[in-house]
């Protein structure tokens, strides 16, 4: 790394999504230290300026990156770059990106003092929401401007996820498993909107992890902290570079919860590594990464259950288990001063396994000893095809225990040109890359048959329920293989028609193909193709040398996933994310954007000053939802709606100095539904078929329209500093309330605390305090079957309160040790 400098390098900063040809700049401390970012969040690397031409029509070379220049070396430039493809190179500068500008570095991840890489995007970036419809503060759904990343098999994804340059959204469900992602090793993450090169899900934009390398990090570092409800964390991470051709990378995560819901432990295991190498103007990756998680409490509860005791839950067992090992491979080659050339390939293979009590329909006949399914006259058939006898005294409650295993195997390749040779005598970048990646997934599905005691416990039989149902079954095992295969093609090119002022095109082709091949019959066969070409076109105008004002427009679409194309047909609904039984087509949605706003940095007296406002408008074209079969618990179908449409701005300030850091930002999201429809609901406005009727104009459920965030931390002295934050969220309907009838479920507002102190130069002492005033609230409600079950905790009486909702944390305190080498 050479000797320490007493003055500052001036830096570029860098979102992309891994490889950098650059050097990190080491602090005078021997110890690992994070990365010194700028305003906006963005990590640095060391470059060297070109000379400036004499001709302007001659290009001039691209700014290469050295390591352990001396400082009398070429003069260096301060440039700040963003990413605006899935390739691994560097980005774009941000005053030419014609969208908002989102980033979350690796010290903001650090000082929520999370595993969960979702709350640091919560607490930083304007326009996150976080619900934990699962229960489970490890698998919540991320929703930003309207648009979800879930890790709830069956919910519509809106969002795409990549990891250095890999989409990670699951092959059969477009499920996000945010417990996979290893969140010592993320190096920064990004925000990408307007976009559509990032393919297929990118509606509301792509969330864009960027990890740590042996080039980005070096030293070590071990963290340790326990607290409240049995919490017990750790993780260390070593990063090393080896000469000027090698670096090395390695972190590994550990954490076990009790939970403060019944039945709520969670385990999480963690591994990643890279190991790169370094040459002139090449540079090429290897990074693999496993995890091997387990969950319980993956659920809502009654609200009236809640009143009684908030660590209630509803239908137990209720637990999941996510596997998951994949390989990267990245290359990238600058062949010539203005050409730069980029590839990578992966492979992964993911795991997971729910097992989940629930009421059921099957029930006892009419013939005494016997069980039907949806009434008393419906035989309810086992596996070898004969009605099932009841194993159970008559009267008993019945349940079910379904269980579902997904087993995928992805894989893909890429490759990304990039070329800045002027245009016309103007700067100019071009790139181009194409992409394919392909996934097979075995899933199987069973329901055990079970009774169900006053704690809400089902105890199977093993009896297991077969096909059931006339003329065709509607219930009984599932087993489908699946293969998807996505190809794109996409090129951007932005041209600089004035210093000032620049212009971005271009656009991406999605094929998309994915076939259904029924294990156990026809009925889920299928066969389903879908292409889509999306265009993108916006500016920028740097105003002043502070003030850039951009806009742009754009268009990206989704295809149905299996599980979506596996269960669509409202004549025979399936238990969602459980039994697939028909295959009708879908429609893909097509979502078509616009979005303007201006962003500016300054520096004051007292740091770096960082703003920025912004508006959207996001019109999704056949949008797809789960809609549920009134009367027959967790049974429904997914169904192209229409229009739907979310709108809103944001707003941030942030300032950025050594002793001190502050951020505040609000975000205003409008979703509503465009297009008058009647769906299936448990809501108890619904008429005598179970039917609500949704008007245009009608408030999507679950996404609330004002979210408040504010930030500060601030350094006592050299070695002690104190911090908190607060978040307010309003009010929004339950899922199920489409119609807007029902009230809102309340707003909520939460204070948190944190403070840290520095022991020695390698050994640090920190504590938190969440929900410091222990407020008792909701993130996500929905409606559920009252009738299904006695509510026991009131003498066995129908629930009269129609909603189940997930309850939030209480009051939790932690405490921990960091020691860096």
């Amino acid at each position: 790394m050479g000797k320490p400098r007493n003055k500052r390098s001036l830096l570029m900063a860098s979102a992309s999504t891994g490889l950098l040809s650059g050097l990190v700049l080491a602090t005078h401390a021997g110890a690992a230290q994070d990365e010194q970012t700028n305003v906006q969040n963005l990590p640095p690397v060391e470059v060297t300026a070109p000379p400036p031409a004499t001709v302007r029509r001659v290009a001039p070379p691209r700014p290469v990156a050295r390591v352990g220049a001396p400082s009398s070396a070429s003069p260096r430039t301060r440039l700040y770059v963003y990413p605006t493809s899935p390739g691994t190179g560097r980005g774009i500068e941000v005053d030419k990106v014609p969208s908002a500008i989102n980033a979350v570095d690796a010290s903001q991840i650090k000082r929520t003092g999370s595993l969960n890489v979702t709350d640091a995007l919560r607490d930083n970036i304007a326009g996150i929401n976080i619900t934990e419809v699962t229960g489970n503060p490890f698998q919540p759904d991320v929703e930003f401007r309207g648009f979800v990343a879930s890790p709830v098999t069956g919910t519509p994804q809106g969002l795409a996820v990549y990891q250095n340059g890999v989409r990670i959204n699951e092959a059969f469900s477009d499920a996000v498993n945010w417990d996979l992602i290893p969140t010592a090793a993320i190096r920064s993450v990004t925000l990408v909107t307007n976009n559509p090169a990032f393919g297929l899900n990118a509606l509301g934009g792509a969330i864009n992890l960027q990890m740590k390398d042996g080039f980005t990090y070096q030293g070590a570092e071990i963290d340790m902290m326990g607290g409240s409800f049995g919490r017990i964390q750790g993780s260390a991470q070593w990063g090393k570079q080896v000469d000027k051709n090698y670096g090395v990378y390695a972190a590994l995560e550990g954490l076990h919860d009790n939970g403060f819901r019944n039945f709520s432990q969670s385990d999480v295991r963690r591994f990643y590594g890279d190991v790169g190498y370094k040459a002139g103007d090449s540079e090429f990756h290897a990074n693999m990464g496993i995890a091997k998680n387990d969950f319980g409490a993956s659920a809502t509860v009654p609200a009236e259950l809640l009143d009684k005791y908030w660590g209630a839950t509803y239908t137990t067992p209720q637990t999941t288990s996510n596997r998951v090992g994949y390989l990267n491979l990245t290359g990238k080659v600058d062949a010539t001063p203005t050409w730069t050339l980029e590839g990578t390939a992966h492979v992964r293979r993911y795991e997971q396994k729910l097992v989940d009590g629930n009421p059921t329909d099957v029930q006892e006949c009419a013939i005494a000893g016997l069980l039907c399914f949806g009434d008393d006259t419906t035989p309810a058939n086992g596996t070898n095809g004969a009605q099932l006898v009841n194993p159970y005294p008559s009267g008993t409650i019945l349940g079910e225990i379904d269980r579902s295993t997904i087993r995928s195997t992805s894989f893909g390749v890429s490759g990304q040109a990039t070329n800045t040779d002027q245009l016309f005598g103007h700067d100019n970048r071009f790139v181009m890359g194409a992409t394919y990646d392909a996934g097979v997934t075995r899933y199987n599905a069973t329901a055990e048959i079970g009774s169900i005691g006053e704690n809400y416990v089902v105890s199977g039989s093993g009896v297991f329920l077969g096909a059931t149902g006339t003329p065709d079954p509607i219930a009984g095992p599932v087993s489908l293989r699946t293969v998807n295969q996505y190809n794109g093609l996409y090129a951007m090119d932005t041209f600089n028609v004035t210093d000032a002022f620049a212009i971005t095109g271009g656009g991406r082709f999605n094929v998309a193909r994915i076939t259904l091949e029924d294990q156990l019959g026809t009925a889920l066969n299928g066969d389903h193709t879908f292409t889509r070409f999306n265009p993108v076109i916006g500016g920028t105008y740097k105003i002043t040398p502070e003030l850039t004002a951009y806009a742009g427009y754009s268009e990206a679409n989704r295809v149905p996933t299996p599980l979506e194309l596996g269960c669509s047909d409202p004549a025979r609904p399936c238990l969602i994310a459980a039994f697939l039984v028909s295959d009708p087509p879908l429609k893909q949605v097509v979502s078509k954007t616009v979005e303007a706003g201006l962003r500016g940095t300054r520096e004051l007296n007292i740091g770096s000053l960082g703003w920025k406002i912004g508006g959207f408008r996001a019109t999704n074209h056949d949008d797809i939802v789960a809609i549920p079969v009134p009367g027959r618990t967790g049974f429904g179908y997914f169904s192209n709606v229409g229009r739907t449409r979310r709108q809103g701005f944001e707003a941030e300030v942030n300032i950025k100095s050594p002793t001190f850091q502050f951020q505040a930002s609000y975000a205003f999201v409008d979703a509503r539904f465009l297009d008058a429809l009647t769906i299936g609901s448990n809501s108890p406005f619904a008429d005598a078929d179970g039917n609500i009727q949704v008007s245009p104009g009608n408030q999507l459920p679950a996404i609330p329209r004002h979210r408040v965030k504010i930030g500060i931390d601030y350094a006592v002295t050299d070695v002690w500093k104190v911090g908190g934050n607060a978040l307010f969220v309003s009010s929004q309907y339950p899922v199920g309330d489409e119609s807007n009838q029902y009230a809102k479920l309340p707003s909520y507002t939460v204070f948190n605390l944190h403070t840290s102190y520095q022991v020695t130069k390698n050994i640090q002492l920190y504590g938190r305090v969440d929900n410091i005033f222990d407020r008792r609230y909701a993130s996500y409600g929905q409606f559920f079957d009252r009738e299904a079950l006695p509510n026991f905790t009131n003498g066995g009486a129908e629930f009269t309160d129609p909603r189940s909702l997930s309850p939030a944390r209480p009051r939790a305190f932690y405490a921990g040790m960091r020691v860096t080498f």
